[in-house]
């Protein structure tokens, strides 16, 4: 017996739902930053926007989704937190109503939502706020990254990283910190804490772009994070990091749907078709990296762009140089000296100058990368070709039992197989 039919209160409410979600998917973090941008309080208004979503979810399939989702959630949070402020009796309740009230009597004229987001991010990397605990913040609050996803991002429990970001908001709350782009003198250190707070939430959603379940969601933090980084560009044309970083989130998503063939098994970036490259997204991140490399001031942004421009190079039949590849790891390496960054240039230096002189760079990372998977994968690949078949199979094991995308996985164990036939 096949299942009854949906009835039309059950389509209303499958409509309702779909529409909350994708406001929060679209709005969530511009939302939040136009409440905290007035309230001072991030704490307060992710109870008042979560509570606008619970009534929207009870009221719309009643009512109808209204023709402007985002403002109506909007409007129902500030009501929300003028409600709040009234009944504990805070003593800036009536001033903060006040500027509820003005905003909300304003929402006919408005075309859209002002966006916010930028401020809060500067906020959020302000120096009262703990260096540990900026990028975290910004995730959460400025981009909607679930505070799960965020603890698991920096390796720490979901409860530490509760209580760091709860600290920090109160600081957010208290420090009398100023909402707003800095000045000059402020601007390049700040700078720095929101483009890697960027690039850690684009590197979320690349992660999750692996997962075919997480396929829709996933994409769709990548287009919001790649939005913020152009919203960066456009308010600080003269910054050339803002522009590498832009390149650098362009060059990968123009891979994304490489990275897996039809069977849904893992493509290394070497072996994919430069055809199945978006070219529109290419030209663009090409165009960025120009226009940031005119400024005659490289960073780190910069470098790990050209790298991404370099293999980019293939869809116009450039075959790549190992050398300039290697030479490119050096300057990021100078500039940012992390693990990822050492384990590059000893793949580069593998490919440019024989597996020898790659596994040197590697043994000297040995101690610090020990847990680091691309580190054994990497020293998998050497070994390999140093023609050390047993150490290498030895390696492709430990890279296999790094990762969590059972797509790699099984690359890897495949690789490890071909050494054993």
């Amino acid at each position: 017996m096949s299942d009854p039919a949906p009835t039309r209160t059950e389509g209303l409410a499958e409509e309702a739902r779909a529409a909350a979600e994708r406001a929060a998917r679209a709005s969530y973090g511009r939302l939040l930053a136009f409440l905290v941008a007035r309230t001072r309080d991030v704490t307060a208004a992710e109870d008042a926007l979560a509570e606008a979503f619970r009534i929207a979810l009870e009221t719309w399939p009643q009512r109808g989704v209204p023709e402007r989702p985002e403002a109506w959630l909007l409007t129902a949070a500030r009501r929300r937190l003028g409600h709040d402020w009234r009944h504990r009796g805070v003593a800036a309740a009536a001033a903060g109503t006040l500027a509820l009230i003005a905003d909300e009597r304003q929402e006919a004229e408005m075309a859209e939502i002002p966006d916010d987001r930028l401020k809060l991010l500067f906020a959020c990397a302000h120096p009262v706020i703990e260096a540990g605990v900026r990028t975290p913040l910004m995730l959460q609050t400025v981009l909607g990254v679930d505070a799960a996803r965020v603890a698991a991002s920096f390796l720490v429990s979901p409860a530490a990283m509760a209580q760091r970001l709860v600290r920090a908001k109160a600081k957010l709350r208290e420090g009398g910190i100023p909402f707003d782009v800095p000045g000059r003198d402020e601007l390049a250190p700040r700078l720095e804490a929101v483009l890697s707070a960027i690039y850690a939430a684009f590197g979320t959603g690349w992660d999750d772009g692996v997962n075919p379940a997480a396929g829709v969601a996933a994409a769709g933090l990548a287009d919001e994070v790649i939005f913020l980084g152009r919203l960066v560009v456009a308010l600080l044309l003269a910054e050339p990091e803002a522009r590498g970083l832009v390149a650098l989130m362009l060059h990968c998503e123009a891979r994304r749907a490489a990275r897996r063939n039809a069977a849904g098994a893992y493509v290394p970036l070497s072996d994919q078709d430069p055809a199945d490259w978006s070219a529109s997204l290419i030209q663009e991140a090409e165009a960025q990296l120009n226009l940031a490399a005119n400024a005659g001031r490289p960073g780190r942004f910069q470098l790990e762009a050209a790298i991404q421009s370099l293999h980019a190079g293939r869809a116009a039949g450039r075959a790549v140089d190992p050398a300039m590849l290697a030479a490119l790891y050096g300057g990021l390496v100078h500039f940012s000296p992390t693990i990822g960054a050492q384990v590059g240039r000893a793949v580069a230096h593998g490919d440019a100058f024989g597996p020898v002189k790659g596994l040197a760079l590697l043994d000297a990372l040995a101690e610090a990368a020990d847990g680091y998977q691309p580190y054994w994968a990497a020293r998998a690949n050497l070994l390999a070709a140093a023609g050390q078949g047993a150490d290498a199979a030895a390696a492709y094991a430990q890279a296999a039992g790094l990762t969590d995308d059972a797509a790699v996985r099984a690359f890897l164990l495949a690789r490890r197989a071909r050494l054993a036939s």
